[in-house]
């Protein structure tokens, strides 16, 4: 953390904030007052999480939520070993990732996939307990008296935290038919701007393989160290979430829940068992969904590189692209070329800029899991080793903002009020809008902090 640092961070704070301005619907009734005091809650988050150790020496109990968080992510860890026993059991040693024992390389089938099915099954379990929802509602009611939201839209943004951008709402499903269009944009960014647990469990196996073998750590390192961003991420997009749908679209009504914080979920299993059982088959259904999603976009990525780099070389482009950017003409290069002043605006160094921005691009285009893997794969080729541009890829990459999900929010969500089909449709894009600017944030802010 230098002076330069903070000063271009800070800058990018300025630019996301003003971006938000420029697609406010009513500029006049942003309430600044929300919105320095969640840019002000994000940072205290960030400091926590990432600068806790430094802190620590001077007061001892702001370490704490650093403790913490390393033990959530600990426990993150170990969840996955005992999710590579579930998988080996079935798959054998195919199951076991690259550097443990046996191991016979790397196979997403066989060792990202099951991640999701077993933290589907415990996230049900947790539901069914009811621990989740009073974390949920202790965090949410927090939110909800510093930055004065609604209970509504501050337990939808709490939930998105742990679960994803179709069953948070499920905790507010009786308001939402009375929502005010800003509580709708409110959920609808929140799902944009935070992923699943499962599916966070999904990125830590991607990203920390490939990382502890090019930085020569421990696996078990590496795996602690991206489970500690990915969940500070999803953590410090609660309030940047909060922060950009209220620039966005200013509240002007009165919500029916003002100043109430109160969970309305429904228990849909009867015990332990059959909320497991239920968590297993619903994790199915996401993980064959991921596998076919990515085996679909990354065949359809390759196709558009192979028409595109054909019109780079019938053109006369690629030799001078390929001279003076290193690669040829593709996708990759036009997202990162389109995207790479905004990533150098963030904190990003320009060396990375467009790295950054292509990886960005690819997850506002196609999903944050394509956008994963080819990092994952810049980082094993040592084409994007900066430790800051890891670390503000990762949060930056870490939401659900892509153009599927604006088609995901609208089912998931039309069924729970059937009488805001047509707002969740009209919102859509700038939900996506809010939600990618909501990933920057974080992303800033631990590029401010690195």
């Amino acid at each position: 953390m230098d002076f330069t640092s903070i000063f271009r961070g800070m800058f990018g704070i300025l630019l996301l904030v003003g971006i938000a301005f420029l697609f406010s619907n009513n500029k006049k009734k942003i309430n600044w007052h929300l919105v320095i005091t969640g840019l002000s809650l994000q940072f205290i988050f960030a400091l926590l999480i990432i600068k806790g150790d430094y802190f620590s020496q001077y007061f001892s109990p702001l370490g704490w939520p650093k403790l913490f968080f390393a033990w959530v992510s600990s426990f993150f860890v170990i969840i996955l070993n005992f999710t590579t026993e579930g998988a080996k059991f079935v798959f054998g040693n195919l199951a076991l990732g690259p550097g443990t024992e046996n191991s016979m390389g790397m196979f997403f089938a066989f060792q990202v996939l099951p991640t999701i099915i077993f933290f589907a099954s415990l996230m049900a379990i947790l539901y069914h307990l009811g621990i989740m929802q009073r974390v949920v509602q202790a965090m949410a009611w927090v939110m909800s008296k510093l930055l004065g939201t609604s209970g509504a839209e501050s337990l939808s943004a709490t939930a998105n935290i742990f679960v994803g951008q179709t069953e948070a709402p499920l905790m507010i499903k009786p308001y939402i038919k009375n929502m005010t269009n800003s509580e709708i944009l409110t959920i609808m960014v929140g799902g944009m701007a935070t992923v699943a647990g499962g599916v966070m469990a999904a990125y830590i196996q991607i990203l920390s393989t490939t990382f502890a073998e090019v930085m020569g750590l421990q696996l078990a390192e590496a795996q602690l160290l991206f489970a500690t961003h990915l969940l500070g991420a999803s953590v410090m997009a609660a309030p940047a979430g909060l922060i950009m749908s209220k620039i966005i679209y200013p509240e002007t009504e009165v919500p029916e829940t003002r100043g109430e914080v109160k969970v309305a979920i429904e228990k849909t299993s009867s015990n332990v068992i059959e909320a497991a059982a239920t968590g297993a088959s619903d994790g199915l259904q996401l993980a064959l969904n991921v596998a076919a999603m990515l085996l679909a976009f990354i065949a359809l990525i390759a196709l558009s590189n192979y028409m595109l780099e054909g019109a780079g070389n019938l053109l006369g482009l690629n030799s001078f692209l390929i001279s003076e950017y290193g690669q040829p003409l593709n996708l990759q290069f036009i997202l990162g070329f389109v995207f790479q002043f905004l990533a150098y605006g963030i904190g990003v160094p320009w060396e990375n800029a467009m790295q950054f921005g292509s990886l960005f691009g690819t997850k506002i285009v196609l999903n944050e899991f394509v956008a994963y893997f080819d990092m994952s794969a810049l980082i094993a080729s040592k084409d994007m080793i900066n430790e800051k541009t890891i670390l503000m890829a990762t949060y930056a990459l870490c939401g659900f903002a892509n153009f599927s999900s604006i088609a995901i929010q609208i089912g998931g969500l039309s069924p729970l009020a059937p009488n805001r089909k047509s707002d969740f449709a009209k919102l859509g894009l700038k939900a996506l809008v809010g939600g990618a600017l909501s990933t920057l944030m974080t992303a800033t802010l631990a590029g401010i902090l690195f």
